[in-house]
């Protein structure tokens, strides 16, 4: 069994604790350390496969082969153990985790709000990423570098730990984890680390060795020095500002596009309609005056108010995939605390209704926690989607902080804060000059705001277009409708005009506003739960101000009783009576015919048959620890057929020796160790004296292996310059196939196995 040098595990204790610094940068994804469990368990299962494949004299793939049959059978425990059979055993879904972290985590990692918690394979991406580069470094370490050690070999050490530690900057977010010390500290190490090894490689006499030492120690002592001042001062002067700092997560649009569902404001009138006293759901834990937020929507088209689209310029972030643990948002002054429960019963939609700033949100029922994959939450609107749809029996629970509302006169002198939003398209030029005319001269722009909320209040009257209403109120709020609000005789509308078009008059501002959707049901001191009802849905407008939030505006009158315009009536005049025709009783049937209406769905019909999902997930959790385990020995198997036939085809001289080398890595691949310079006599009692110090020596008799006696046939049929018939040819090739199955059965079933992955060539 070959032995692990000394200078050796030092590089492989290097290698590791590189890593570890290097994948340590992950923290500003999970949000916490406990990542590095799966990652510390990653390098050693790296590391231990490399070692044990050099120790066993195993090939580089057979190596491969083994470490990924323990990445699959030893990574549940450390990444999934929730998924894990009695904690530590692997299912068939924490071995599809496992191959789907390895696969996806790196593209949903930066598009999953931080931190990251959901989908539950994303535990493994740490782990894969630890034990892919221990792997290959410790491979590196024990087959490529011990060939020829010089500095420039040992530096290519260093490649996958710095890949790693680059990964830990490009996958994390704009806040560093002690960037400065883990990069110093990295490279401290790594320069030490190079420094011994060129010392390492110097050979000198006692005298020499001890001067050379101390010289160590002193150019170590130099170049951590310098290592640390150059880190700080490159630290200081290059680090970027967190705004400036690159990470992919800010360059790749989030999958999850708004846009293909309908705009939640252009559903309104349903609400108040519809659904009016309805049940939708039912909330427990909200206090009075507290308002349930559905949908934030800023970009408007000239027909409705939407959330914006993964393309448009929108600086407040996109919906993202994330856990339980929910991102805090940009900006907001968070005051109290809120814990909810929400029970759904008639309401259907995407939009999760909310309060406040989310911090925690749990899928609670069975049917929606299996779907907790597709939850999306944009921390900057406060809002979350559940992209599969939420549904009469789906449960939550919510953590989150209220913002903070300051009165008007600690705003007056706070400016807005600058938050990009995209462009307003097709604005009325009545909603403008109205904006202009309700703001007035105002100085401030909470003045200004108050002042527009104010004129729409106190100037229009609320109709929801129920026939109990005084007068009539088109639903809608695109231009056309905006323009007709403000061109009638009266300003008559809900919340839907009143909330848009105070929105489109901060936006011609210059101030950025956004219309939220939400419902507003009356809460009593002490009451512990509430039934929203359709009727309670409610939209309002928010501004940002800078170092504050978002500030609401309410602008929708209580007003309802419309003045009535007064019309004289025409004078009727008398008209003369006119004989009518008498009515026909009959109906002419024969006009009409039965038409039979095929209710089937196109899409239905036309949608092609699919593998179910499940399906894929059990042959890939049946399929790949099948090939882990028989694709490389039947791989194997078809080389030393092809090793075999090429040596059987030679000329018969050059066949009856290679039969002695077929042989020898038989005798290789089992465990032995030939030597690689001696004749065939000496090969031969060198076999069978390890094969007696390792106690597999059929009956105690050197003879029964055959090596002797077949090692003196194949020198005479070599050396005594006659003409090697084919029928000897045949009866080497039978002796060496008997002399391997005698120690092949003598060696024991685990060497058989093993030599069923060792594929040796002997030169």
């Amino acid at each position: 069994m070959t032995r692990i040098p000394r200078s050796a595990v030092i590089d492989l204790v290097v290698l590791a604790v590189l890593s570890l610094l290097a994948i340590a940068g992950y923290e500003t994804s999970f949000g916490d350390l406990d990542f590095l469990v799966a990652a510390v368990a990653g390098l050693v299962i790296g590391i231990a496969a490399a070692v044990a494949g050099t120790l066993l004299r195993l090939g580089v793939l057979p190596t491969v082969l083994v470490a990924l049959a323990a990445y699959f059978l030893l990574g549940t425990p450390f990444t999934m153990p929730d998924q894990a059979l009695f904690l530590v055993l692997p299912s068939l879904a924490s071995l599809a985790g496992l191959a789907l972290g390895a696969v996806y985590g790196w593209a949903d990692i930066v598009t999953i709000g931080t931190p990251v918690e959901a989908p539950y394979y994303l535990a493994a991406l740490p782990y894969f990423a630890a034990w892919l580069v221990s792997l290959v470094g410790a491979m590196l370490v024990l087959r490529w570098l011990p060939r020829r050690r010089t500095v420039m070999r040992s530096a290519v050490i260093l490649i996958g730990p710095v890949l790693l530690f680059l990964s830990g900057i490009l996958l994390g977010t704009d806040e560093a984890f002690f960037a400065g010390v883990r990069g110093v500290a990295f490279a401290v190490i790594a320069l030490v680390w190079l420094a011994w090894r060129r010392q390492a490689d110097v050979e000198t006499d006692a005298a020499g060795a001890r001067r050379l030492r101390m010289q160590r120690l002193r150019g170590s002592a130099v170049v951590v020095a310098g290592a640390v001042v150059i880190g700080a001062i490159a630290g200081l002067a290059l680090t970027p500002v967190s705004q400036d700092r690159f990470v992919l997560r800010e360059q790749i649009v989030p999958p999850f596009d708004p846009l293909e569902f309908p705009s939640p404001l252009a559903g309104f009138r349903t609400y108040t309609k519809t659904l009016a006293e309805e049940p939708l759901f039912t909330v427990t834990g909200l206090e009075p005056g507290d308002t349930i937020r559905l949908a934030t929507m800023n970009a408007y088209t000239g027909r409705l108010w939407n959330v914006a689209g993964p393309g448009d310029s929108d600086s407040t972030g996109g919906y993202a995939i994330t856990g339980p643990t929910l991102p805090e948002p940009p900006l907001a002054s968070l005051g109290s605390d809120r814990s909810i429960e929400v029970d759904v019963e008639a309401y259907d939609d995407v939009w999760l209704p909310t309060v406040g700033y989310g911090t925690v949100l749990e899928l609670e029922d069975a049917g929606s926690s299996d779907r907790s994959g597709d939850l999306r939450y944009n921390a900057a609107a406060g809002t979350a989607v559940l992209t599969s749809g939420v549904a009469e029996g789906a449960r939550y629970r919510l953590d989150s902080r209220m913002q903070k509302e300051p009165g008007d006169d600690a705003l007056l002198d706070v400016p807005v804060a600058r938050v990009e939003l995209p462009s307003v398209e097709n604005l009325p030029d009545v909603v403008a000059a109205k904006g202009e005319e309700y703001a007035g001269d105002a100085a401030s722009p909470i003045e200004q705001l108050r002042n527009i909320e104010r004129g729409l209040k106190t100037n229009g009257f609320l109709s929801h277009g129920l026939a109990s209403d005084s007068v009539a109120s088109r639903a809608g709020h695109g231009a056309d409708r905006l323009i007709e609000l403000f061109t009638r005789t009266q300003m008559v509308g809900d919340e839907e005009q009143y909330a848009s078009a105070m929105a489109l008059m901060a936006r011609h501002l210059g101030y950025p506003a956004r219309v939220v959707m939400g419902f507003a049901p009356e809460i009593s001191e002490g009451q512990d739960s509430v039934e929203v009802l359709g009727d309670d849905v409610t939209a309002w407008v928010e501004v940002p101000f800078e170092g504050v939030g978002w500030v609401s505006f309410r602008p929708t009158p209580d007003q309802v009783d419309v003045p009535q315009e007064q019309t004289p009536k025409p004078k009727s005049e008398p008209q003369p009576q006119v004989r009518q025709p008498p009515r026909s009783e009959s109906v002419e049937d024969d006009l009409l015919s039965t038409v039979e209406i095929d209710d089937t769905d196109d899409d239905e019909r036309d949608r092609p048959f699919t593998v179910p999902g499940w399906v894929w997930v059990a042959l890939a959790s049946i399929g790949i620890p099948l090939a882990i385990v028989f694709l490389p020995m039947l791989f194997v198997a078809a080389a030393k057929e092809h090793r075999r036939r090429r040596r059987l085809g030679r000329d018969n001289e050059v066949a009856a020796a290679a039969a002695w080398d077929e042989l020898i890595d038989r005798y290789a691949e089992l465990g032995f160790e030939p030597p690689e310079r001696a004749s065939r006599l000496q090969t031969a009692r060198a076999l069978e004296r390890q094969a007696a110090d390792q106690g597999v020596l059929p009956d105690a008799d050197p003879g029964a292996l055959r090596l002797t006696a077949l090692a003196a046939s194949v020198d005479r049929d070599v050396f005594d310059g006659e003409e090697v018939a084919s029928e000897t040819v045949v009866k080497r090739w039978s002796e060496a196939d008997a002399a391997a199955a005698v120690v092949s059965a003598a060696v024991g079933r685990s060497r058989r196995l093993i030599a069923r992955y060792r594929l040796r060539r002997r030169r």
